[in-house]
């Protein structure tokens, strides 16, 4: 079984980057360009994991981490916070939200490779 998972980032590069290795890696990928996309992605075909940027232009990432966590059909999904913004208190803020992880950026590939393989065995 393919793992599918959902990239919630607003920066063109970032995307493509992050898309091209995970299906290199054999994952499904989707991916949304801000939270309403990210929002409709989410219910319209539930991925089995969510690679988020915290800073969706205007809008926070954490709003939809918090959302997912008040749906009971949702809330088991892993969330992975992919950041610029990966200080010890915005990490602690980040994982209150309803986050799993964080991987900073710029991203390094190996490390989120550990945190997919963790996270997908659950």
């Amino acid at each position: 079984m393919k793992h599918r998972i959902l990239i919630v980032e607003d920066d063109p590069l970032s995307r493509e980057l992050l898309t091209d290795w995970l299906e290199t890696d054999r994952y499904e990928v989707m991916s949304a360009t801000d939270l309403k996309t990210g929002f409709d992605a989410v219910q319209s075909h539930p991925p089995h994991l969510v690679l988020l940027d915290i800073g969706l232009g205007a809008d926070d990432g954490l709003t939809l981490a918090s959302w997912m966590r008040q749906q009971p059909e949702l809330r088991q999904i892993p969330i992975i916070a992919v950041t610029a913004h990966a200080m010890v208190t915005e990490t602690q803020r980040i994982i209150e939200a309803g986050c799993n992880a964080v991987v900073p950026k710029p991203v390094d590939l190996p490390s989120l490779q550990e945190q997919l393989q963790k996270w997908l065995r659950r």
